[in-house]
């Protein structure tokens, strides 16, 4: 159910325990950083449980015994329009790559769906500065957003049933690389030994919100 809808976004209730905050595409400049301004601020909001940004959204999930999601509904609101400042220096990850062959078993598939050359693909990949939009889908997994949008494909039909740790993979508008060995309807470019997911680790996650991602190309012995 709608609870606001304004020009640029949208607010809908799931359930009696969260709200989703939705903002229009493209977003302006700054807005993906306000969201994630506005998650560490609802936070410290009453009531609330969890504040979990992805790429255009926000799932607030709250104590209903204790707030309402009108309230809530109205907080984010006010927050969006404020555009919080979201402020942390970025870490800059450099990411070694082997594309194509049986590293990137769909490398050529892809190039074909975008009528590029595989080559002229695998270097228009590696000129992009990718931001980490959201994290999700799998631990430690970050959405990287920055893709020149002459390489995006949509996402499988019929996902495959596993891909590999490590994997660098597009999927629509983005791109990421596989934290783990699961399913999956992105498309595989290539492979890295960098690994960003370490449960054992005093950070298990290597991205964080705002991290770039920047990667070089680099054959495995």
């Amino acid at each position: 159910m709608i609870l606001i809808e304004e020009p640029g976004f949208d607010i809908s209730a799931m359930g009696e325990g969260a709200v989703l905050f939705h903002a229009a595409l493209p977003l302006r400049p700054g807005g993906q950083q306000a969201l994630w301004a506005m998650a560490e601020q609802a936070r410290g909001w009453p009531g609330m449980a969890e504040a979990i940004p992805g790429v255009a959204n926000l799932l607030l999930v709250f104590d209903p015994d204790r707030t309402g999601a009108a309230e809530v509904a109205e907080r984010l609101a006010r927050a969006w329009q404020d555009r919080p400042a979201f402020e942390r220096d970025p870490v800059v990850h450099h990411v070694a790559v082997r594309y194509g062959g049986a590293a990137g078993y769909d490398l050529e598939e892809v190039a074909r769906a975008t009528g590029i050359d595989p080559e002229d693909y695998i270097a228009r990949h590696l000129a992009g500065v990718y931001t980490v939009g959201a994290i999700g889908a799998q631990p430690g997994f970050g959405y990287l957003t920055g893709l020149d949008p002459a390489l995006a494909v949509p996402r499988r039909d019929v996902p495959r049933l596993s891909i590999g740790i490590g994997s660098v993979i597009i999927g629509g508008a983005q791109t990421a690389v596989s934290t783990l060995t699961a399913p999956s309807g992105w498309h595989v470019i290539g492979e890295t030994d960098m690994r960003f997911f370490d449960p054992a680790a005093a950070r298990p996650a290597r991205l964080q919100l705002g991290d770039q991602v920047t990667f070089h190309r680099e054959d495995f012995a």
